[in-house]
């Protein structure tokens, strides 16, 4: 008798969604002396040389950045809230999370230099978690935060955070970029229930807590690489708040370059959008449960009716009281590049497409190999 096992796993609507060298030319020099050699520092003295060059580092990181970080106070009908932001351009505009001010009826925005001034929601993103704000008025001097690039971050990468965690203005951590490419459920409803997903996301241990949100994850150079948005808890404090637990996530600021534009444009940015639901991860359980030919993948559970997908001739395996079916596609590439996950093609989609463009999906279906194109629509 065949073994069955229940696939217990996230299922999300997919949107379609050097080294260089240099050569010195070598000239011919005395050969010192022992007495001419400048004594060699000792281990303790390049540690503790180490220790006061990194401090430097973070003390000026800190004193040039933090006049551009700001404390958000949201006024509601259900009470208040804080967060946190940072100032995106010279007009203005500040960049913060759309779950900080998506209830909003009156905001107020604190520099650290005491400048107050009250701001207004101009553009929101709900599947990215970003929402731009205009001043009303600003201040003498603005700092404008310079923007880096989150395509280049690798793993191990030191990065510290800014912000107003639990009301404490100006907290400074520091951590590092603990995994890359993570994929999260957005704030979205997505068509027949869930929600669409959010991809490309940064890991980080940089200590996150509430009232962080919105502030930015930057590099050693101060510049912006992400804006923090969540954290993973397993326990909260005595007022019900969530603890770090080492575990924080923000959205990579290549995202935000191409989204706030948008949102100070004309208030939205569109997404592409396919139309499948599927598993977050094929394993090698689902493999055999599913009678696929191969452990990674992204697999079509459900095809949305009247969608791109549907139009392209996807085929979903289907769903019967919890169990998910054999004998949907497995989607195994995208315009010629290796899907291995769900994590790959939405960061993919994200990142590369936008609705009206063509893509070219390699899929398995049993176990022929079939090429699709599809053309992307929008988010509904």
């Amino acid at each position: 008798m065949k073994r069955r096992f229940r696939i217990f796993l996230f299922i999300s609507i997919v949107t379609i969604i050097s080294l260089s060298c240099v050569l010195i030319p070598q000239r011919e020099t005395p050969t010192p002396t022992v007495e001419n050699l400048p004594p060699a520092p000792s281990p303790t003295d390049t540690a503790e040389a180490n220790v006061f060059t990194q401090q430097d580092l973070l003390i000026n990181l800190y004193e040039s950045v933090n006049p551009g970080v700001v404390a958000i106070q949201v006024l509601s009908e259900d009470g208040g809230g804080l967060g946190s932001g940072f100032v995106w351009d010279a007009e203005g505009h500040v960049v913060t999370n759309y779950h900080v001010v998506m209830s909003a009826t009156d905001l107020e925005v604190d520099f650290p230099s005491g400048f107050k001034t009250r701001a207004e929601v101009i553009g929101i993103d709900p599947d990215s978690d970003i929402a731009v704000l205009k001043l009303d008025t600003l201040p003498d001097t603005l700092t404008v935060l310079k923007l880096g690039e989150s395509r280049t971050l690798p793993v191990g990468q030191t990065v510290v955070a800014i912000g107003n965690p639990h009301g404490l203005n100006g907290t400074m951590t520091m951590g590092i970029v603990s995994a890359l490419n993570r994929s999260m459920g957005s704030l979205r409803e997505a068509p027949g229930g869930g929600t669409f997903s959010s991809g490309n996301i940064i890991q980080t241990d940089a200590a996150i807590n509430p009232g962080n949100s919105g502030g930015p994850l930057l590099n050693l150079e101060g510049e912006v690489v992400g804006i923090n948005y969540a954290i993973q808890a397993t326990s909260i404090d005595i007022m019900g708040q969530p603890i770090s637990s080492g575990l924080g996530f923000a959205v990579p600021i290549d995202i935000a370059k191409n989204v706030v534009p948008d949102l100070i444009e004309t208030g939205k940015h569109d997404y592409p959008y396919m139309g499948i639901l599927s598993l977050s991860e094929v394993n090698l359980f689902a493999q055999e449960e599913l009678e696929l030919p191969r452990p990674s993948g992204v697999y079509v559970i459900d095809v949305v009716e009247g969608s791109p997908a549907e139009e392209a001739g996807l085929i979903g395996g289907g769903d019967e009281m919890g169990h998910t079916l054999p004998g949907g596609d497995l989607i195994i590439a995208a315009d010629g590049l290796d899907v291995l996950s769900f994590d790959d093609f939405i960061r993919y989609l994200l990142t590369y497409k936008n609705p009206g463009d063509i893509i070219m999906l390699t899929i398995l279906r049993g176990s022929e190999e079939i090429e699709l194109e599809l053309t992307l629509g929008s988010r509904p």
